[in-house]
């Protein structure tokens, strides 16, 4: 018996080092092996919640799915609220095949699968859902102006109704939301009437009038900082980067660094998935918890970026499935 089991297990490992030797051409910075040539592996035990092909799932990263969290619908982007076991997500209720003209629908739901309620009507294009970090664990999204294609801030409350929610920004020009600190401002980019394009700390105000803090970023002057996520300290970074400001998804650089919150500055930056530019979709960076790892979509797969040690690690596990939009627990982006 165990002559045979070892010579499985053995068949195991060279299958799996046969499958990341595949998928290295197609996804730059993704391994199996250190630098040196050894054998990593990842933390264990990172819990988290993400899309598998329209459904939400909670689990372990690594891990085999088990029971969907959501089903018969195309339900998007979870985000896990900093307090108490909720995510909040966008459903998907008319599609297009231009994405802007979506109508959604924002839902609340606990971790559990219980407490599921819509916080929007559906007849908006409400986007990108997360939290505030300031101990509320207030919604908050963003939602297209039909009349101009720009984006506003917009918030509820777990248990509001659709109709409750209010805006936080003007809609008469663009403000989108990131990323929350648990001061209460919010990350944004912005097109500001009298400060013009740039990334903000956005200090919510009364009437939908907020005070807005200019972020310095030597990338912003070649290109475009998309999906950043801050990390729970409020030290650390990432982001997708797109050089030049014609939008191009597929292509994408993911970067981290650092983040000064009195300076309000963004620096040293280092990229770690995807430096070369490989024509695939790398997205969404989210951190752990204890700000040890990242994880992170691409090519239809999650991968689990650790800083310790510069490692990566594929850690979705079904290669036929679409993995999208990954999120770790107790950590909003």
């Amino acid at each position: 018996m165990w002559p045979a089991l070892t010579q499985l297990l053995r068949l195991s490992v060279r299958h799996t080092l046969m499958v990341a030797a595949l998928l290295a051409p197609a996804l730059a910075a993704v391994s199996l092996l250190a630098g040196d040539g050894s054998e990593v592996t990842t933390p264990e035990g990172f819990r988290g919640s993400y899309f598998v092909d329209g459904q939400i799932h909670v689990n372990v990263y690594g891990t085999s799915e088990g029971k969907a969290l959501t089903t018969g619908h195309w339900d998007f982007k979870p985000s896990w609220s900093k307090t108490g076991d909720m995510l909040v997500f966008f459903r998907r209720l008319q599609n297009d095949p231009d994405v802007s003209k979506w109508k959604t629908a924002i839902h609340v739901i606990n971790v559990d699968g219980t407490g599921l309620h819509p916080l929007s009507d559906g007849t908006h294009t409400d986007f990108n859902q997360t939290w505030t970090r300031d101990g509320t664990n207030t919604p908050i999204w963003n939602r297209k102006n039909p009349k101009t294609g720009g984006y506003c801030v917009m918030a509820s409350k777990v248990g509001a109704s659709p109709g409750d929610e209010v805006a936080l920004t003007d809609n008469r020009y663009h403000t989108w939301a990131f990323t929350c600190l648990m001061d209460g401002r919010i990350l944004v980019r912005s097109k500001h009437p009298k400060l013009g394009w740039g990334y903000y700390l956005m200090t919510p105000g009364r009437n939908a009038n907020p005070k807005f803090e200019r972020i310095s970023c030597d990338l912003e002057k070649t290109g475009v900082l998309d999906r950043v996520s801050l990390s729970p300290s409020e030290t650390r970074i990432c982001f997708e980067y797109q050089p030049g400001f014609k939008r191009q998804v597929p292509g994408r650089t993911l970067y981290v660094g650092d983040f000064d919150v009195q300076k309000r500055a963004i620096t040293n930056l280092k990229a770690f998935a995807n430096a070369d530019e490989k024509p695939i979709w790398f997205a969404y960076p989210r951190w752990s918890k204890d700000e040890s790892a990242i994880v992170y979509h691409a090519g239809k797969k999650l991968f689990l970026y650790t800083l310790g040690d510069g490692s990566t690690k594929q850690v979705s596990t079904n290669d036929r499935a679409d993995y999208r939009y990954p999120h770790m627990e107790g950590a909003p982006k």
